[in-house]
């Protein structure tokens, strides 16, 4: 019988998209791509912390892409990802998506038995030993002692993985969703030697793994570049890659397994290394671009003028005014300089083209401000209460707003990316949308 499990593929962009108004504009970056000779497979994810701060439900995610999708014509795979789910948040999920981000970074570090951690180690006993990677010009020595220590750190998080894999299983049935496994949002990033021990363990939960996140070295901030040592980052991504191809083909976890980068978005420095080791190592990559949709709506309402440009300057007093509520629950993943922050009665003096310039990220753009982005990247709460508000004129203004949030996703994600262009060619024209998705 002909095996007919979801199947992830090769390319793949995960787009956020907090009040589900642009699934078409986003659903249009890929077909740029295809039109550029490229499969890049757009995954919609929204997280049970947005949807709650919102009040939207799964199910509207699922409506805004299935209407793009069949007003554009999308005839390749689409998915609906449930974005950093647990066991206590999954089951509002169950019946809109088809992908599921296990997050287990809070179980990282809980350690697991020690009757555990022995019948891990005598499952293994070739980890144990010199390993080598294809394409990869070193051996890593894997001791019992490293065995153990990884074990130790990461067995009960991968447990817990398996704990929420087998509820979806069991509520949808194992052939119909998609699990990537995210242990992007701690404390310290996984080295290649502890990722394919954690692979191994995975493969004995069971899991069959399509996508995994771990955390890398180096800051990935909210909307902003990365932070860190570029070469140190190509490095480790290279032999993450190669640790999947090795657990691909001595785990029998799925051949279709890659990488995911989390807060992928606008990370510039890192996209051409990202490109180089997919054309090394003939890789896939799952890059989550998430809330930089919302900041483009703002940079199409400020373009607007008017009505919209008031708009966006009230949300970035509200915002400052709040910023401290505002970024708590981001501590981790921002960087704001309190002295980088204009003053709301400075803002609001600004031409649309200032706003704009301050919030759109371009590289060597002077007037570009990174703690201005990211204020507003974490905002969305204030635009969120606004409700009708603000719908009402992203709605009025979809036109251009929809040509920024595609710009800003095939220019500056998919292109640098999975083409390997620093700066697309391919000349945006105006372009309608067709019916507007639902809210």
């Amino acid at each position: 019988m002909e095996n007919r499990a979801l199947k992830l593929n090769k390319y793949s962009v995960g787009t956020g998209d907090r009040f589900a108004h642009q699934a078409g504009a986003q659903l249009q970056a890929c077909i740029l791509a295809l039109e550029s000779g490229i499969e890049v497979i757009p995954v919609w994810n929204k997280s049970n912390r947005e949807h709650t701060i919102i009040g939207s439900k799964p199910k509207t995610v699922r409506v805004a892409a299935d209407a793009s999708v069949k007003a554009l014509g999308w005839k390749l795979p689409y998915f609906c990802d449930a974005d950093h789910i647990t066991l206590q948040t999954v089951s509002p999920f169950l019946d809109a998506c088809d992908f599921y981000t296990i997050d287990v970074a809070d179980s990282i570090g809980q350690p697991a038995s020690a009757d555990e951690i022995e019948q891990f180690v005598e499952l293994h006993p070739k980890l144990a030993g010199p390993v080598e990677f294809e394409k990869v010009d070193e051996t890593f020595q894997i001791t019992q002692q490293i065995l153990r220590n990884t074990a130790r750190k990461y067995l009960a998080a991968v447990k817990k993985a398996g704990e929420v894999y087998r509820a979806i299983a069991n509520a949808k049935g194992k052939d119909d969703f998609i699990p990537e496994v995210s242990m992007d949002e701690t404390d310290c990033p996984q080295t290649p030697i502890e990722l394919l021990i954690i692979l191994a363990a995975i493969a004995d939960e069971g899991i069959p793994l399509q996508t995994i996140a771990p955390k890398f070295s180096g800051r990935f901030n909210k909307g902003v570049d990365y932070v860190g040592d570029v070469e140190q980052f190509e490095r480790e991504f290279a032999l993450d890659v190669a640790a999947i191809a090795y657990a691909v083909a001595n785990f029998g976890l799925p051949d279709n397994l890659k990488l995911s980068v989390h807060s992928g978005s606008d990370k510039f420095s890192i996209y051409p290394a990202i490109h180089a080791t997919m054309q090394r190592f003939d890789a896939g990559v799952h890059l989550k671009t998430a809330g930089t949709t919302w900041l483009e709506e703002l940079i199409g309402l400020a373009e607007a003028g008017g009505d919209g440009l008031a708009l966006a300057k009230d949300i970035y007093s509200e915002a400052y005014s709040h910023r401290e509520e505002l970024c708590v629950p981001y501590a981790s993943v921002i960087d704001i300089e309190a002295s980088m922050l204009p003053l709301p009665g400075e803002v609001c003096g600004w031409t649309s083209e200032q706003y704009t310039t301050a919030l759109r990220h371009e590289p060597g753009v002077a007037a570009f401000n990174s703690s201005f982005r990211q204020l507003l990247h974490v905002g969305f709460k204030v635009a969120a209460r606004m409700g009708r508000r603000y719908t009402d004129l992203i709605e009025a203004n979809q036109d251009v707003i929809a040509k920024n949030v595609t710009e800003n996703l095939y220019d500056r994600h998919i292109a640098p990316v999975f083409l390997g262009r620093n700066k697309s060619s391919h000349h945006l024209q105006e372009f309608s949308i067709g019916s507007k998705d639902s809210d």
